[in-house]
């Protein structure tokens, strides 16, 4: 499954045709939703257990995968990440990819992982500037969604 999405991505980037680079598959689409959420885990330069917890809940109830799905997904995305610095274009697929309530989502889920560890820093409310108005989601939505993904950790069961 790695091989595949990362296949797509590699295809996309060496730039085989506008159509397929606007209609990104669900492929694409989920590997672009995972590399922004892994970024976002990693900007406090640590990818903890919580962090990676969160993603992997909020990808799995976003995309209806599985446990073995969803790590597969991970990895792919850390290896993406760590392969470029691709924030726009993990934004412009989601951008292009996602309903505006899709997209308002996925910043809800940025919001889960960022908070995962319990902090705000500096460096993710900087992304989740950037990646809402990359992917138009205004201000005023984006503190709705930061909001609701608040209500959402607070209400969660502790991890052991």
């Amino acid at each position: 499954m790695i091989d595949r999405i990362k296949a797509l991505f590699a295809a996309d980037d060496a730039g085989r045709g506008r159509a397929r680079r606007d209609k990104a598959g669900p492929e694409q689409l989920q590997l672009a939703a995972a590399a922004l959420l892994v970024e976002a885990a990693l900007l406090d330069e640590t990818f903890d257990d919580d962090e990676r917890a969160r993603i992997e809940d909020v990808l799995g109830r976003r995309f209806g995968l599985d446990p073995g799905e969803v790590r597969a997904l991970i990895a792919a995305a850390e290896e993406t990440v760590a392969d470029s610095a691709q924030l726009h274009g993990f934004a412009r697929h989601i951008r292009n990819g996602f309903s505006h309530a899709e997209r308002v989502g996925m910043v809800e889920m940025l919001w889960e992982v960022v908070y995962a560890d319990g902090v705000l820093h500096d460096h993710e409310a900087s992304l989740m500037r950037r990646v809402g108005g990359l992917i138009y989601v205004s201000d005023q939505e984006r503190g709705a969604a930061r909001k609701r993904a608040l209500a959402r950790l607070r209400s969660a069961p502790e991890r052991a």
